[in-house]
């Protein structure tokens, strides 16, 4: 068993409080004068105390991790090789070395009032996952995720479009195994999947994709790739989709005559990231505010695409705008295809004798959605982004 270590100041000093390994409690306690201690009925071996310089002592480097001390606690730093297991965040490398694989479990405050993990609750876990695959790989640098190549450049990552397909949402207290890996993308960026899947049955739950590209921290604009960063990730890329696309559905532009509006939004300061801009995971609450109440509870959202165009500051106000896209059929502003397999859907359900209404009711509902920045001249475009809602089924835990 693995030595712990707890802290305790007094006006004085500095304490540390070590629990003892198995092996060690049972040399002790066969040492004259040594006695067990029973709390709650339950028997428990003495504790060590010990100061800040006995600690310093002993301390030594684990997993390839380098563990420093200074006058109030220890801090474990971030490693610069690359780990296979990682015991505190319950990951591991896959793949062949260059995936990774997380287990979680839905916490009570990841779900919403029906029990079930939330969209920004599997969005926060997508991102987390993404960030500690890095940590593993021991190319992180100072930065969100940013590698050393990338800090001596004074470049970090940015999503420029992110997907997210959604079959089933874990319920609170489920496990879950969360996969992720990166890729090539073009010449200059990077794509990042994921899978969610049940542990105890394999059952996936949801996918997504993501491109990521570089801008210049300083300059915020975008920047291609340094040879010396490409060193750095390319060895990691693998060709493996968790969402295969034949061509990307464009998304339109929104404009004042949405149907739905939400203006004058503020970003606060817990909703910078260590980027210093607006967390993405921020714009998908905003969008979901215009959504309307009879969706969102007799639905669930089972898709989402996000278009990326510039970042999100503090100063910025912003407008949200949404627009169902099942207006668009009766003013006829809609793609040939999907008249067509509207069409095709009413014959069928008309034939079979479920009736148009009963159709209309079961098929997904899209909408359209855009954030941008009010200005005094010009709006400014932040993300683009469109949603799909389908009926709310009675989640049940899946039998093994």
């Amino acid at each position: 068993m693995r030595t712990m270590v707890a802290t305790f100041t007094s006006p004085a000093s500095t304490y540390f409080v070590r629990s003892c390994s198995m092996r060690e409690n049972h040399d002790q306690l066969k040492q004259p004068g040594n006695t067990g201690i029973r709390t709650n009925g339950s028997f428990r071996s003495p504790i060590k105390v010990e100061t800040l310089s006995q600690i310093a002592a002993t301390t030594s480097t684990t997993l390839g991790q380098a563990v420093t001390i200074d006058k109030n606690c220890l801090r474990q730093n971030i490693p610069t090789k690359k780990q296979l297991v990682d015991p505190h965040r319950q990951g591991l490398i896959t793949e062949g070395g260059v995936g990774y694989r997380q287990t979680v479990v839905i916490r009570s405050y990841e779900v919403g009032a029906d029990k079930t993990a939330t969209l920004e609750s599997i969005l926060n876990l997508l991102q987390e996952t993404a960030l500690n695959h890095v940590w593993m790989s021991g190319l992180l640098g100072d930065g969100f995720g940013a590698t050393h190549g990338m800090v001596r450049n004074d470049l970090i990552w940015v999503v420029s479009r992110m997907q997210v397909l959604i079959d089933y949402y874990p319920i609170w207290g489920e496990v879950v195994e969360i996969d992720t890996w990166v890729g090539a993308s073009g010449k200059n960026g990077m794509r990042r999947d994921w899978l969610i899947r049940s542990q105890a049955t394999g059952h996936i739950f949801a996918r997504a994709t993501s491109t990521w590209v570089m801008m210049n921290r300083k300059t915020r604009r975008l920047s291609k790739m340094p040879e010396e960063v490409r060193a750095e990730v390319a060895p990691w890329f693998i060709e493996k989709q968790a969402i295969k696309e034949d061509a990307q559905e464009k998304i339109v532009k929104l404009d004042k005559e949405a149907k739905y509006m939400n203006s004058d939004l503020k970003p606060k300061r817990s909703d910078l990231d260590m980027n210093q801009h607006v967390n993405n995971v921020k714009y998908v609450r905003w969008m979901l505010e215009t959504i309307p109440d009879q969706i969102l509870e007799g639905h669930q959202l089972s898709s989402i695409t996000l278009e990326y165009r510039r970042e999100c500051g503090s100063s910025d106000i912003v407008q949200s705008l949404c627009e169902p896209e099942d207006d668009e059929i009766l003013h006829g502003v809609v793609e040939p295809d999907y008249c067509t397999n509207l069409l095709n859907g009413l014959s069928s359900e008309i034939i079979n004798g479920s009736g148009v209404l009963s159709y209309l009711e079961q098929r997904p509902s899209r909408y359209t959605h855009l954030l941008q920045i009010k200005g005094e001249k010009q709006n400014d475009e932040i993300v683009r982004g469109r949603t799909t809602w389908k009926r709310k089924i009675v989640t049940k835990p899946f039998s093994t």
